[in-house]
């Protein structure tokens, strides 16, 4: 017996052959992740550590480190996706709209779709009252935007066992926390099947430069790599590239270029459709069925 309580495993060779969305088989995904390091806080990361190992707060050279990005870096980003016209979806810490409200209108202007994110970039399994936060979060983004936030990505893609519960009940359509799948899956929830739509953990500037500390160039490397690996595979379905970026990382000068050059890649594929979290979501319930063999047992049948 599976020890995943929301997504029973497969093969992903057995699973039901999905129609490709108008445009193509290569789905891209663009995340772009907009988070509150407070700066009366312990750093959720440390590029530089404390000399001595003498933790201090406030922690100024690593709450900079990711303030530059929220300064410097966004702009680049906003610029260049508007160039090539292409969505994006930004995981958001809801509390963004009160420290930074200028960028936070600019999202907003740029017509970015929010993702839920948490209220801090703080897991939250490390906070009181989740089911609280989650709420909060949600309506604080929902009254700025004026639109229900469909998607989740947790802050470090951390879940309780009753996280997916919790945001079922407030309406989330999808999670992008369950990194396990190229393709979307159908997880149970107590109040029915929920979406999880393929995040990236490979591909992704956090990983890459910050955890694992590669040169410039290796997210782009493992792009080209990808590519290659889905090209024998697109004949048999469609398949989703996800780009996890974050404004301190990917778009700091001698990075950004290589961000450009995956961008423009990715454009000049013949099978590229570029979608948003909740337009992946929406193409997954138009073909595939919940009730379906490849879908989640009923939600009464859970444990």
């Amino acid at each position: 017996m599976s020890t995943n309580p929301r997504v029973p495993y497969r093969l992903a060779s057995a699973r039901a052959a999905l129609a490709p969305p108008l445009g193509g088989s290569l789905i891209v995904h663009l995340v772009v992740n907009i988070e509150n390091w407070r700066f009366d806080h312990a750093m959720p990361r440390k590029l530089l550590t404390a000399p001595h190992g003498a933790e201090a707060i406030p922690d100024v050279p690593n709450f900079a480190w990711a303030e530059y990005g929220m300064r410097c870096g966004m702009p680049r980003l906003f610029e260049t996706f508007a160039r090539r016209g292409l969505p994006v979806t930004c995981a958001f810490n809801a509390s963004v709209i009160d420290t930074y409200p200028d960028l936070a209108q600019a999202v907003l202007e740029a017509g970015w779709e929010f993702m839920g994110h948490g209220m801090h970039q703080r897991a939250l399994t490390a906070e009181e009252g989740e089911a609280g936060l989650i709420g909060a979060a949600l309506d604080k983004i929902s009254d700025f935007t004026g639109r229900r936030v469909r998607g989740w990505l947790g802050p470090g893609l951390r879940q309780s066992h009753a996280t997916l519960d919790l945001l079922a009940a407030r309406g989330v359509d999808y999670c992008c926390d369950w990194v396990l799948d190229d393709l979307p899956l159908w997880m149970r929830t107590t109040s029915g099947p929920m979406v999880s739509v393929p995040y990236s953990l490979e591909i992704n500037d956090s990983v890459i430069y910050a955890v694992e500390k590669h040169s410039s160039p290796e997210m782009h490397d493992r792009l080209v790599d990808t590519l290659a690996t889905y090209e024998g595979e697109l004949a048999n379905g469609p398949r989703i590239v996800t780009l996890g970026l974050h404004p301190h990382l990917i778009a700091v000068p001698h990075r950004f270029i290589w961000l450009e050059r995956m961008l423009d890649r990715l454009m000049a594929h013949p099978q590229a459709v570029f979608m948003t979290g909740s337009g992946i979501a929406d193409w997954f319930k138009e073909v595939s069925d919940p009730a379906a063999g490849e879908a989640v047992m009923a939600h009464t049948a859970m444990a």
